[in-house]
């Protein structure tokens, strides 16, 4: 298999913190490394629930040892207490990117539905839809959280060609070998 960028897509969420891993080659193909939903109690003091979300992306990271993280941008809703969970969420999983030396990338919902249907409002269903058949996968992933943060990785992966890469020194062996392969691929 040729080089492959492993990414780490988070959704964040207190109660459902969507986690989603996939390799993705500099042809924009790309395969299904691991997938699944870290749940805390709804009922749990906040910091054991941040904490459980914490426990579990830690256990990701070492498990799947991806490249990069990629969490969903935070924007405004109308429910408060669910913007501050995801916030919250969302940092707790920068966080550990930080601690693990992992570059991380933000990127907002529309961003995301954009690259993976190629429109930005697009429904729920048509982004697993096209996850499933991207990654080639016999049903769709579920719960929504893991589809979207299996979108989310799909999406940073195919989006950070078009933006301004780190440069080479900050980024790892996968990462460099990524970018050479990329841009021997655009020749």
């Amino acid at each position: 298999m040729a080089s492959a960028l492993r990414v780490l897509g988070v959704d964040p969420g207190l109660t459902r913190c969507g986690v989603g891993v996939v390799d993705v080659r500099a042809d924009r193909s790309a395969s299904l490394v691991h997938v699944g939903v870290v749940r805390s109690s709804p009922d749990a003091p906040i910091e054991q629930r941040l904490a459980s979300i914490a426990a579990g992306i830690r256990s990701v990271i070492a498990e799947h040892g991806p490249d990069v993280l990629a969490v969903e941008r935070v924007f405004a809703q109308q429910n408060r207490s669910t913007v501050m969970g995801t916030a919250q969420a969302s940092g707790i999983a920068l966080l550990l990117a930080a601690e693990h030396g992992l570059p991380a990338a933000t990127h907002t919902p529309s961003e995301v539905k954009a690259a993976i249907t190629g429109y930005g409002n697009a429904e729920k269903l048509q982004v697993q839809t096209m996850v499933a058949r991207v990654l080639r996968l016999d049903a769709l992933p579920q719960p929504a959280d893991a589809a979207d943060a299996l979108a989310l990785a799909l999406c940073h992966a195919w989006r950070r060609g078009a933006s301004a890469a780190p440069a080479t020194a900050t980024l790892t062996p996968a990462q460099r070998a990524w970018a050479a392969a990329e841009k021997a691929s655009r020749r």
